[in-house]
């Protein structure tokens, strides 16, 4: 079941679901997408210009996109993360944290 293609987008949407679950009213999400393939898979703003960019991805390998990166430059992302489903917390880059669910839940929680 783990090998369907359709596993990558139900991952994500379970992500997506949870994070946005938590969220105080006045944090605002949304999708990021420009023609040129710029893509952010939630982008929370958060007041005191906080912008909060993820990338979602069910993945144990976790790689970022260039897509992700030049979709975090548009929208000028103060914090952001690659939520995995692995376990550990780690940085991808020196701007990009990679982090599980649980992880980045207690990181908005904190943030917000």
């Amino acid at each position: 079941m783990l090998g369907h293609p359709a596993v990558g987008g139900s991952w994500e949407g379970f992500v997506i679901e949870n994070l946005l679950a938590d969220l105080p009213s006045w944090a605002s999400p949304h999708f990021y997408r420009t023609s040129a393939g710029a893509e952010i898979d939630l982008l929370i703003e958060a007041g005191n210009k906080k912008i909060i960019a993820s990338e979602i991805k069910r993945s144990m390998s976790p790689s970022l996109s260039k897509g992700f990166l030049i979709g975090c430059e548009d929208v000028g992302a103060t914090r952001r993360y690659f939520v995995y489903s692995g376990v550990k917390r780690f940085q991808i880059s020196k701007e990009v944290t990679a982090l599980p669910l649980t992880i980045m839940i207690g990181e908005l929680k904190q943030m917000l």
